[in-house]
């Protein structure tokens, strides 16, 4: 799928951005289909849109981009400061013409009783209205007094519309359609079939990531062409609200210039989960991002710096052991001081192996660490940590707020747990309630950090690629 024109088109054509926020009642409601399918919808015709996913998620985000043909940028009021939200929000959709964002759980879901950091409290805090979908199966009149309920729940909330999801047949959707609307005043502006396909694959967390579903553009094309024969999109449009925004600041340039640094991304089917602020953080600061497949490159490219994201190097862990000459020379970048630094799967990955099944899966080897995959989540959810031990990045006492999702564990380890940098507050970590592995100029930790929420990342990985450039001469 094209991209289509970024902001300087978008400010040629006088575009101002109006959004909506796309919520359920729970996870699972179908808020992807819909988002995804809206995105695509409004992109096939001519749109610039601009989409969001709401807290800690890389696999909506990447649905959505592709959708969009746009970056999906994140909005997670636990890891991030107001200010920074509602900076990032405004200078994303500046110049662009439709906002999409897509909400996490229920809409009122939050971290407490209190639904604190909601997709409701992030509706009324960037003034945008709530398109509410809502699983009809095997229901009818209830689904009005479902959607009654969230109407009168926080009145602050402005729920738009409403978007019936999996209806049964024909009479199933008008006599939905007119209760909700008779009891509840909020127009239904969509009723999407039940279908007996799913389009997204689900495998462990959720759907599976768009870089490994072959069918990935026909999927998002089978979501289009569902918004655009279910879906009212002009009413939708209607409904949206303006949305404040403001030009983001010339990134300042290099000093005495300076060559950018080389930055190295593992990007392939193995490693996906790169939020894109985290990139834009680093270019920011000088780097030049240069995007590497751990699965077929020979060997590392000269770097200054690598980064290794999440992913799921458990499906294509074939692939990564069969390629010993890159293992091998990522093991002596690090054993000469390359600085890295990595999250979840790419803490996996600079281990010793994988057990698979039966099977075991030789991998970089910088850490003498055994992993193994179970059938139920491991760890899932926002985590807190604090720096007590030297590493390369986070001064000691700094404190760190991040999120961790996985189904591996540590099966064998012959390391002292109160060696690890960084103790968790909240979550689970490595091993012991800590989390962390340093090795010279390599960190690795299970926990994911975002950009916005942990400003002082992006500038440690530069400031330690620069020292490394310049002792290598």
């Amino acid at each position: 799928m094209k991209t289509m024109g970024g902001k300087g088109l978008a400010a040629e054509r006088g575009y101002s951005a109006k959004g909506l926020i796309v919520a359920g009642l729970g996870g699972g409601s179908g808020k992807s289909v819909i988002a995804v399918g809206m995105a695509a919808a409004f992109f096939g015709q001519g749109r610039l849109v601009v989409p969001f996913k709401k807290g800690p998620d890389y696999i909506d985000a990447g649905w959505l981009a592709l959708a969009a043909g746009y970056p999906c940028y994140n909005l997670d009021p636990y890891l991030m400061t107001p200010e920074a939200l509602g900076h990032s929000f405004r200078t994303h959709a500046h110049g662009r013409e439709l906002v999409i964002i897509e909400g996490n759980r229920g809409l009122y879901d939050g971290v407490d009783a209190e639904g604190t950091f909601s997709t409701a409290e992030l509706a009324k805090a960037l003034g945008l209205p709530v398109l509410l979908v809502v699983d009809c199966t095997k229901t009818t009149r209830t689904v009005a007094a479902l959607v009654l309920g969230c109407q009168n729940f926080d009145p602050k909330v402005k729920i738009g519309g409403v978007i019936l999801n999996r209806v049964g047949t024909p009479r199933h959707e008008t006599i939905v359609r007119q209760a909700v609307e008779q009891y509840t005043g909020i127009p239904v502006l969509g009723a999407m079939p039940r279908s007996r396909e799913d389009v997204f694959p689900q495998r462990h967390l959720g759907i599976t990531p768009c870089h490994e579903h072959t069918g990935a553009e026909a999927a998002v094309q089978t979501l289009a062409g569902k918004a655009e024969r279910y879906l009212d999109l002009a009413g939708i449009e209607k409904m949206m609200a303006p949305c404040a925004s403001e030009p983001e600041a010339r990134r300042p340039e290099q000093k005495g210039g300076e060559e950018p640094v080389r930055i190295g991304i593992l990007k392939d089917a193995a490693f996906q989960f790169y939020y894109a602020e985290n990139l834009e953080a680093l270019v920011r600061c000088g780097a030049e991002l240069v995007e590497i497949n751990a699965l077929t490159a020979p060997e590392l490219p000269v770097l200054d710096g690598l980064y290794i994201g999440g992913g799921f190097p458990e499906t294509s862990a074939r692939a990564l052991s069969a390629n010993g000459s890159f293992r091998d020379s990522l093991k002596r970048g690090a054993e000469a001081g390359l600085p890295i630094y990595a999250e979840c799967g790419g803490l996996i990955y600079l281990g010793e192996s994988m057990v698979l099944g039966d099977e075991v899966f030789s991998l970089v080897g910088l850490f003498p660490v055994r992993f193994g995959l179970m059938k139920r989540p491991q760890a899932h959810g926002y985590t807190v940590l604090k720096v007590e031990g030297q590493n390369p990045y986070y001064p000691e006492g700094t404190e760190i707020k991040g999120h961790e999702f996985r189904y591996s564990r540590v099966e064998e380890w012959g390391g002292e747990s109160s060696r690890l940098a960084l103790r968790m507050e909240r979550g689970v970590g490595f091993v012991g309630g800590r989390d962390g592995l340093v090795f010279k100029n390599v960190l690795a930790l299970y926990t994911h950090i975002h950009a916005l929420g942990t400003p002082a990342w992006a500038p440690a990985l530069l400031a330690r690629a620069r020292e490394y450039r310049a002792a290598r001469g």
